[in-house]
């Protein structure tokens, strides 16, 4: 079961990242990419690091969303 469940993630991994490159707005391409992220927290999860899991949740998806969110805000500004 264990199996599948990683299977089936990694499978939606892949097409949250396609959706994530054929995005037209920048915008949403991140909110894409931050799924990308808490998808491989399920992953390190399922595989016995909670550790990395935690710190890909704190820091790849949430850190690093907030960021480039916040410079899409400051590029659209300047265009």
């Amino acid at each position: 079961m264990t199996g599948f469940i990683i299977l089936a993630t990694f499978v939606g991994i892949v097409i949250v990242a396609f959706a994530s490159v054929v995005q037209k707005r920048l915008a949403d391409s991140v909110v894409f990419l931050m799924g990308v992220g808490l998808g491989n927290v399920v992953l390190f999860f399922l595989f016995k690091a909670p550790d990395v899991a935690l710190t890909e949740a704190v820091i790849g998806a949430g850190i690093g969303t907030f960021i480039f969110l916040i410079a899409l805000k400051h590029l659209g500004e300047q265009a």
